[in-house]
């Protein structure tokens, strides 16, 4: 009953930046932890930030730490992604979640309840 849409990709040379964002409606947006997933061709589903109920705490994976930086507006009920000095490597399409009360475990997909369809990122060298 909760539907997310995000937008922002596209193509962008390394070293570039991008701001992805993700609209939700149906529900509660202030009630849901907000995840930022990533997935290439031939790999698996990636966690790539999460951002807490009220905005104040965030966690990011390994790979993406000092670039990328999650953030909400509940307001406009929307969560952002910007992503700075982009890599071939983060080439990807990315997928925001949601997670009712933020119970579930941040980097498993399988616990978020809502996902969007995803945007394409293209990184060229």
């Amino acid at each position: 009953q909760m539907q997310l849409e995000e937008s922002g990709g596209g193509l962008v040379q390394a070293g570039g930046s991008l701001r992805l964002s993700c609209a939700a409606a149906g529900r509660t947006f202030s009630n849901y932890a907000m995840g930022w997933f990533r997935q290439a061709p031939g790999k698996e589903r990636e966690f790539v930030a999460r951002i807490n109920r009220s905005g104040g705490i965030t966690s990011y994976a390994d790979s993406v730490k000092g670039r990328f930086s999650i953030s909400r507006d509940n307001a406009k009920n929307t969560v952002y992604l910007q992503m700075n000095s982009l890599k071939p490597e983060d080439e990807a399409v990315y997928y925001c979640a949601a997670d009712f009360l933020g119970t579930g475990h941040l980097r498993d997909h399988r616990e978020y309840d809502y996902w969007g369809r995803g945007t394409q990122v293209t990184v060229s060298s």
